[in-house]
């Protein structure tokens, strides 16, 4: 392994390293940290979860996470979340199929945006589906979302459709938005899903305005808001954050951290890339977001907290596959060797898999008809968002104020003088 691929492993996984360090202690903290979370037990479930269940598939099932919460703050509260999670076999069950059917969706819209069926942004997921599946076990369809431009597999989460996302990214009507949004805006409000954001962190602020809705009608829901650790440093999270604070709204600011904002690792670009202590008198929790038991046990702690007591910040470890965006070959700032690493060791819909199968909820049989369904169900929907006509041109117009003229609103930079032409 050479000194470079070390230093970055060593980062991503423990954070407590910099490239000043000689590869000899880098080499002892690898080492260090491979006792605690050795590739060997990656996916392998806890001993506690280790034999198999005969029973119903909604029978309660305890695990015990292997990867310890680290909390900001939280010992005035309730402390940390213990380290179990309940679940049951439906549950396990349909986080593989959910986040299987989230990774195939987006390799199909990689190959779509390079046969140029795809054209503009377009942000993938892959790789972070834990966090997304994880999220929507803890909450429910009257509990808000909104997040940032990376937001389809999170409308999937919402009980939108893959045909909704598949034909939203090649801007036909049957998608998402209509067909007018793209990959940036997918929107599903009757989930209470306020869509993806494309300015950087301009979600935050609304997911306080949510916060507040919910607060000032008596509601027993929360309001998420997603950001990624680029967008940690921008401050309106932290002008949203106090208000929240200072009302103790029912907010839950979500941190998708995959290391890279753009294409810049996370410390060159925060003095403190703990962003779960980053809303310093907001109490935070780190969550292993690669995990989809991790996320549900910890967003259920974050909604019990925000409802009893005001705002949390969540930090989820997590990785992203591709680049940035499909501009982003996403191999110039970080190694080949590196992603390759991450798939091998912390895969969430590998964990998952790999954790129904040793428990014997499923045959191998069964968890190759769940992936040749979901397989099926993309390859149609990329047929059918294919076939979708293209938005009428008056859309073009359409969500605009009305009676423009009336109230002297013109586009700015247009001269919209208004000139009549006799018939001729």
């Amino acid at each position: 392994m050479n000194h470079e691929l070390l230093m970055r492993r060593a980062y991503c996984f423990q954070k407590d390293l910099r490239p000043r360090f000689p590869v000899t202690q880098a080499m002892a903290l690898l080492r260090s940290f491979a006792r605690g979370f050795p590739a060997t037990r990656q996916f392998a479930p806890s001993l506690a979860s280790k034999r198999s269940f005969s029973a119903s598939a909604d029978d309660t099932i305890t695990i015990e996470l292997d990867r310890p919460f680290v909390g900001h703050k939280l010992d005035q509260f309730d402390g940390l979340p213990d380290q179990t999670v309940e679940t049951t076999k439906a549950e396990m069950v349909k986080m593989f199929s959910d986040m299987y059917l989230m990774r195939r969706m987006e390799i199909a819209a990689d190959v779509l945006y390079k046969g140029k069926f795809i054209r503009g942004f377009c942000h993938l997921y892959d790789g972070q589906e834990a966090i997304c599946v994880g999220m929507e076990a803890a909450l429910n369809f009257k509990d808000s979302i909104v997040t940032s431009y990376r937001d389809h597999c999170t409308h999937l989460g919402r009980g939108g459709t893959v045909v909704e996302v598949m034909a939203e990214l090649m801007g036909r009507a049957d998608g998402a938005s209509k067909g007018i949004g793209g990959s940036m805006h997918m929107y599903r409000k009757e989930a209470n899903f306020y869509g993806g954001n494309g300015i950087v962190g301009a979600q935050a602020p609304l997911g306080a305005g949510m916060a507040f809705k919910h607060k000032y009608s008596g509601e027993p829901n929360v309001a998420c808001a997603l950001y990624g650790d680029g967008a940690a440093n921008q401050g309106q999270l932290f002008e949203a954050l106090n208000i929240a604070a200072l009302w103790d709204l029912p907010l839950i600011y979500i941190c998708e951290n995959n290391h890279y904002g753009m294409g810049t690792a996370e410390w060159r670009a925060a003095k403190n890339p703990d962003f779960y202590t980053r809303g310093d008198y907001v109490p935070g929790l780190k969550i292993n977001g690669m995990d989809s038991l991790s996320v549900k046990k910890g967003m259920q702690y974050a909604k019990a907290h925000a409802l009893a007591h005001g705002p949390i910040v969540l930090e989820m470890d997590t990785y992203r596959y591709h680049g940035h965006s499909m501009s982003d070959p996403g191999s110039t700032y970080r190694t080949r060797e590196e992603i390759t690493s991450v798939r091998q060791e912390r895969d969430p819909v590998e964990r998952m898999r790999k954790r129904i199968l040793d428990m014997e909820l499923v045959t191998t049989a069964e968890v190759k008809e769940i992936e040749k369904a979901q397989r099926k169900i993309v390859d149609e929907a990329v047929e059918i968002s294919k076939a979708s006509p293209l938005p009428a041109e008056e859309k073009l117009f359409s969500n605009m104020y009305t009676n423009s003229k009336q109230l002297n609103i013109g586009i700015r930079g247009v001269d919209h003088t208004i000139v009549s032409y006799a018939a001729e």
